[in-house]
């Protein structure tokens, strides 16, 4: 091959596939402008936002989004073999291996000598019997293992119904019927279907189920729960409500309205007792008659509670109007009452809705209207009794027999006439009548002792032991003496109210009152507080309250309060459980009222760190700030 050859040029030659598209010459020569964006086609391209400084929507510039996009991105911390950083956290690693290898040498040598120690010294024991190791020490130490045991969870099973009053109907109606099923099958298993058959069909063709005391319980409990929850903000108050203004105002308080107890069938009568149940302390009863002597009809006894205040529990009527009743301390469901026609009744609250005791003029009645019933418990007698006083001057015991009420006098009320002469009290008996009994009051702590309210003013100390007379008689008032109440916490100190509009305090060794306080109204009744001794409260004709604490302030009431207009104020009494006190009108109502914290301080017994003493006697304490309280008076009395 020639030079020339070696170095020629290769020959190009165009090679034309056979699908080619054949172009023009002025197609080929035609210039094609092509473009390459960036735009992300996930991105919109035109965005606008409102601009609250013009008040209109404005497009977004254009490159304000961010177009990467990244596929694939790993944090790591590689070191590169010959730089000096890799060097040195190579040679720490091999040291830190090293020490590691020379720890394990040095155990497992350790184990060893003291495997060959343990040997030798078994050794010597057993050529010697008394070299004494103890063994205690030569043991391994194995590390504690912990075992736990998983338990399968209980299975769980998602249900819903629909519940009409078919089902339900249907649901009692089974209920029923399994019930009388399963009483008869103790007589005849043999018949068992054929009574389930003849019970469902009577039962769905009436409605017995209906009237049942299982539906009864079962509506109770769904009106106890709607009523709570309709009522849920005074029950809140109830329970937790205090008077943020008690904290500035010290020696008053205030009572918060909590519920009304009104009855469609007693809104024409007068509320003439209150009772609070012993036992179950949220349950109360309302006797309803008329103070008018003109007006009188039958009578109303409500028995409501604070867990259903819309409507009372039970509801007994009587043919004459009610006017005293109380239940008995240690079986709850048994309440006396007394009536204006003169009759005692007692009712069982719980079985029935007639009387299963009425006294009659054959076992013997009271000839004017009972004013006042009380329990008494006697340690001699089992039969249940009580005592009931009336206008007509007699004081009778009643006792519970098998049959019948058994009627015993106790004391004959003989008018006492008194003068005032160098501040001696001298009685005059007058024979030619009996004076009216009004109230009683029994003593706690002596039994045979009691205490007679009279309509002529006087208050006489008298003994179920010695009925022949009086043992003291206190004049102080002149007006009918409503009511007269023992302390709870003292059994020498009672309190009276009269309609001659005075509260008075007394000590039963002196026949002149502790002290007096004038109300400006007809008191209509009187109750001491149970949880603090010199705390009381009374109510007015004109509808007001009054709180009394003798240990705070001796002249003025703490809380002087109206609660009802146009109204007049009957009775009160405190519960036993909760800081509220319950009043009673002459329209048929009873209000529930809460006490502040300034109205229901209670003294406790602290330690020397200031932490409460529960081992004081509570009793104790409250008779002692009692007796102070009346040392006071007497040391205040001597000054003048």
């Amino acid at each position: 091959m020639d030079e020339e050859e070696l170095y020629q040029e290769p020959v190009k030659k165009t090679v034309k596939p056979a699908n080619q598209v054949q172009l023009t010459p002025e197609e080929l020569n035609e210039e094609i402008v092509k473009v390459l964006t960036g735009d992300d086609p996930n991105i919109p391209r035109s965005i606008s936002k409102f601009n609250f400084k013009d008040r209109c929507f404005k497009p977004d510039p254009p490159g304000q989004s961010d177009h990467m996009a990244v596929h694939f991105e790993l944090s790591g911390c590689t070191l590169h073999v010959e730089s000096e950083e890799y060097k040195v956290q190579k040679a720490r690693e091999d040291a830190k291996e090293e020490e590691e290898q020379k720890a394990k040498k040095e155990l497992i040598e350790k184990q060893l000598d003291d495997s060959s120690g343990i040997l030798e010294e078994q050794i010597d024991n057993n050529k010697n019997q008394f070299n004494y190791s103890e063994r205690a020490c030569q043991t391994f130490n194995y590390p504690l293992k912990e075992s736990g045991i998983a338990t399968e969870p209980p299975p769980i099973n998602n249900f819903g119904e629909s519940v009409s009053q078919w089902k339900i109907y249907d649901a009692y109606i089974e209920d029923y019927v399994n019930i009388m099923a399963t009483e008869s099958s103790r007589k005849e298993n043999n018949e068992k279907r054929q009574v389930q058959s003849v019970l469902s069909e009577n039962l769905r063709s009436s409605k017995d189920a209906v009237y049942s005391k299982l539906m009864a319980n079962a509506l109770k409990i769904i009106e106890r729960l709607v009523n709570q929850n309709a009522n849920d903000e005074i029950y809140q108050d109830f329970k937790y409500w205090n008077d943020a203004s008690d904290q500035y105002r010290e020696g008053q308080g205030s009572l918060l309205p909590l519920w009304r107890f009104s009855n469609e069938r007693t809104k024409r009568k007068q509320v003439t007792a209150l009772c609070w149940n012993t036992e179950y302390t949220d349950l109360f009863a309302v006797g309803f008659g008329s103070y008018d002597f003109l007006r009188q009809g039958t009578g109303k006894i409500c028995c409501y509670s604070l867990k259903n205040t819309s409507f009372p529990e039970y509801i007994f009527s009587t043919e004459s109007g009610v006017m005293c009743l109380d239940f008995h301390p240690f079986h709850p469901s048994l309440l006396a009452v007394g009536c204006y026609d003169g009759t005692v009744l007692v009712y069982n609250i719980c079985h029935s809705v007639r009387p299963i005791y009425a006294s009659s003029v054959r076992t013997g009645k009271h000839t004017d209207p009972v004013w006042q019933v009380s329990w008494q418990v006697e340690e001699m007698g089992k039969d249940l009794r009580f005592y009931s006083i009336s206008t007509d001057g007699s004081v009778l015991h009643w006792t519970m027999s098998k049959n019948e009420l058994i009627m015993e006098p106790i004391m004959l009320l003989k008018l006492a006439h008194a003068t005032r002469k160098n501040d001696l009290l001298e009685q005059e008996t007058n024979k030619a009548g009996l004076a009216g009994g009004c109230c009683f009051d029994f003593n706690k702590k002596f039994e045979n002792l009691f205490l007679v309210g009279t309509e002529e003013g006087f208050i006489h100390q008298c003994s179920k032991a010695y009925n022949g007379q009086y043992l003291e008689t206190y004049g102080g008032h002149h007006m009918p003496v409503y009511h007269v109440k023992w302390n709870p916490f003292h059994e020498k100190i009672f309190l009276s109210c009269s309609a001659d509009w005075t509260v008075k305090l007394w000590d039963y060794n002196s026949n002149k009152a502790l002290m007096s306080f004038d109300l400006g109204n007809s008191v209509g009744g009187i109750s001491w507080s149970p949880f603090s001794s010199t705390v009381f409260a009374a109510v007015t004709s004109d509808g007001k309250v009054h709180v009394f604490d003798i240990s705070v302030n001796k002249l003025d009431p703490l809380c002087e309060q109206k609660v009802v207009k146009r109204s007049r104020l009957t009775h009160i009494s405190f519960c036993s459980s909760d800081h509220i006190l319950i009043v009673g009108d002459d329209r048929g109502g009873v209000n529930s009222l809460k006490l502040s914290p300034n109205l229901r301080k209670v003294d406790l017994p602290r330690d020397e760190k200031g932490n409460v003493d529960e081992k004081a006697n509570l009793n104790e304490i409250q008779r002692s700030k009692l007796e102070a309280t009346i040392d006071s008076l007497d040391a205040r009395r001597c000054d003048k």
